[in-house]
């Protein structure tokens, strides 16, 4: 079968290439486009070379924008590659505008959409991602699940079971392959750091970032912490912009850094002590990796991570922010445990359902 697979953003890399690889080794035609949503090199062309993915078939190049023209430009640049390539199914992964657009331009051609990270669900559409979700769900011929609220969610929404497939997570396959690659000691020595001695933290969502109250509230509860222990960022672009926009300045103990590679944070991330993050993929890697972590959101789309893994949900609350903080660099953050089928064998799952669909 010929499989078109679609990356655009930092998260798809590491749900698509376990799958592009087990694809090929299966002696499919697996084809892979970059929509180039994503286009600085730190924050997607690194994960090529790291994650041993083979350069894109197909580049978008389509660049930054609001969340209709950049949409807009990736179904527009999208067409013509389906209708040259002609694939059987057009797979696409996450909730980011590239995963909608290549979804709704192939169900229009009458291309089967296979949909990674199906079924998850915030509950909040004031989130961008959670609108692109509820779409590409929707048309998606084949909704690939990384756990069973994506099953239950789905049903609950009307969606045949015949239409399911619970495969587990991806992501986690990429992060069990490149474990024992990831540089630790190399990396906690350049930045002056000792295992289990800081804390990690990401902070991108335009919900902390692009609000002043909010991200100043958080800065606040960020300079307590860091009295404790030093607190490392990556710091993302849009909020090194935000911060620069706003005249606000990190708190002294928070490391300022540039965003990092694919191992260089796996390394980062697998010693810290605490991961403080607002973003999605990282409260399932800190679950795989049995890491504490706090989410800076009042919501996620992935609550298997707190029912069964390390994952807490504290908001934006400095108090909260905090407390929480400081019983995980006391040692009382959550343990967890690993959800089933977080195995490192799902992208076979995947390439098997893909085919059941295809010969349909």
């Amino acid at each position: 079968m010929k499989v078109l697979s679609v990356v655009g953003a930092r998260p798809n890399f590491m749900k698509v290439a376990p799958v592009v690889e087990a694809l090929r080794a299966k002696g499919h035609d697996a084809l892979l486009l970059h929509t180039g949503q994503h286009y600085d090199a730190k924050m997607s062309e690194v994960f090529f070379e790291q994650l041993r993915m083979p350069r894109p078939d197909v580049g978008l190049n389509v660049g930054s924008g609001s969340h209709a023209q950049q949409t807009a430009r990736i179904m527009e640049r999208f067409e013509p590659v389906v209708l040259e390539h002609k694939p059987d199914v057009v797979l696409v992964a996450g909730d980011v505008n590239s995963t909608v657009a290549c979804a709704l331009v192939a169900v229009k051609l009458g291309i089967k959409v296979a949909h990674l990270e199906a079924g998850l669900r915030s509950r909040d559409r004031a989130m961008p991602e959670e609108i692109n979700r509820v779409v590409v769900d929707s048309i998606s011929d084949l909704l690939l699940t990384p756990s069973p609220d994506g099953d239950e969610n789905l049903k609950a929404e009307g969606v045949p079971d015949d239409k399911i497939a619970l495969v587990g997570n991806a992501m986690i396959d990429t992060l069990l392959a490149h474990r024992d690659a990831a540089p630790t000691e190399r990396v906690l020595q350049e930045h002056g750091l000792q295992p289990g001695g800081y804390g990690l933290l990401t902070l991108h969502r335009p919900s902390n970032v692009d609000d002043k109250d909010v991200l100043t509230g958080i800065l606040g509860a960020l300079e307590e912490v860091a009295t404790e222990m030093p607190l490392f960022f990556p710091v993302h672009p849009r909020t090194k912009k935000q911060l620069a926009s706003f005249g606000l300045s990190l708190p002294k103990g928070v490391i300022a850094a540039e965003p990092l590679g694919y191992l260089e944070f796996l390394a980062l991330m697998a010693s810290a002590k605490l991961v403080m993050t607002d973003s999605g993929g990282i409260q399932e890697e800190t679950t795989a990796l049995g890491v504490p972590c706090l989410t800076l959101r009042e919501n996620t789309e992935r609550p298997i991570t707190i029912e069964e893994g390390t994952n807490t949900l504290v908001g934006t609350s400095p108090e909260a922010i905090v407390r929480e903080a400081k019983k995980a660099i006391n040692g009382e953050g959550k343990a967890g445990r690993v959800p089933d089928k977080w195995d490192g064998q799902t992208a076979g799952r995947v390439v098997d359902a893909l085919e059941t669909l295809v010969a349909q």
